[in-house]
C-alpha cells in the first residue's frame, strides 16, 4: 500500500504526462512484476530506468516501454549517484542502445553536466540524455542560482548535436520552475521522492497540478 498500478492510473488521471519506474536488482521498491503489470495501464509515456544488467535488459525488451533510461547504478546503491562516463563505457553502451532501438524503444542516457560525456552520448547512438540534477538542487537550496549554468550549457550542446534533453533527481516544487525557465529545449523531467513527500502535505492530485503549472 499504496498499490503501484492504481497509483499510476491515478496520477495519469490527475494530469501526469508519464510514469517512470526504476526497478533495482534487489527489487526493494519497484519489482520486476510491477513493470509488467503497469504495461497495460500506462497510456501516457512509460519510462523504465536502471542499470542495463542482463535481467534488466530482458525485462525492458519484454515490456517494451516508450523509453528506457540507462543509469549506471551499482547494485548496492541506495539511489542514483552518478551519470555515465560515456567515453569509458562507449563500446558497452553502443551495444545496449542498439539492442533497445532495434526493438523500437527510445533510449536515454543518464549523464552529469559534462560536455565531453554528452558528446560521447551522441557517439553511442542514444536518442536523448537525462541530466543528473542533484548538484543543481543542492546548490539551489543554498541560494546558488548559478548552479544551473552547466546544465543550461549541456542542454544547448545536446540540442545542437541532435539529442533530446530530459532531467531528473532531487527536482521539487521549490526548484522546478527556475530549472525549467533556464534550461532550453527541456523535453521531460522525472519527479519521484519530492512529489511523494509533497503529496503527504498537499495531496497527490494537487501536487501533480502544481508541477504542471510550474512547467508551463
Amino acid at each position: 500500500m499504496p498499490n503501484v498500478v492504481q497509483f499510476a492510473k491515478d496520477v495519469q488521471r490527475f494530469g501526469a504526462q508519464g510514469v517512470t519506474i526504476h526497478p533495482r536488482p534487489d527489487e526493494r521498491h519497484i519489482r520486476y512484476q510491477d513493470a509488467r503489470d503497469l504495461k497495460s495501464e500506462v497510456y501516457t509515456e512509460y519510462n523504465i530506468e536502471g542499470n542495463p544488467i542482463d535481467s534488466f535488459m530482458k525485462l525492458v525488451l519484454e515490456v517494451k516501454p516508450t523509453q528506457v533510461t540507462l543509469v549506471p547504478d551499482a547494485e548496492d546503491a541506495i539511489t542514483s549517484n552518478a551519470g555515465w562516463d560515456t567515453l569509458k563505457h562507449k563500446d558497452f553502451l553502443i551495444d545496449v542502445v542498439k539492442e533497445f532501438k532495434q526493438n523500437g524503444i527510445r533510449t536515454s542516457i543518464f549523464v552529469d553536466p559534462v560536455l565531453k560525456h554528452i558528446e560521447g552520448a551522441k557517439e553511442v547512438g542514444t536518442d536523448r540524455i537525462e541530466l543528473y540534477t542533484e548538484s543543481f538542487a543542492h546548490q539551489f537550496a543554498l541560494g546558488n542560482k548559478d548552479a544551473v549554468k552547466p546544465f543550461a550549457e549541456s542542454a544547448v550542446l545536446a540540442h545542437n548535436i541532435g539529442l533530446g534533453v530530459n532531467a531528473g533527481h532531487d527536482l521539487s516544487l521549490d526548484n522546478i520552475k527556475f530549472f525549467k525557465d533556464n534550461i532550453p529545449n527541456l523535453l521531460e523531467v522525472s519527479i519521484g521522492h519530492a512529489l511523494i513527500a509533497e503529496s503527504l502535505y498537499l495531496g497527490i492530485e494537487n501536487v501533480v497540478q502544481m508541477y504542471l503549472q510550474k512547467l508551463k
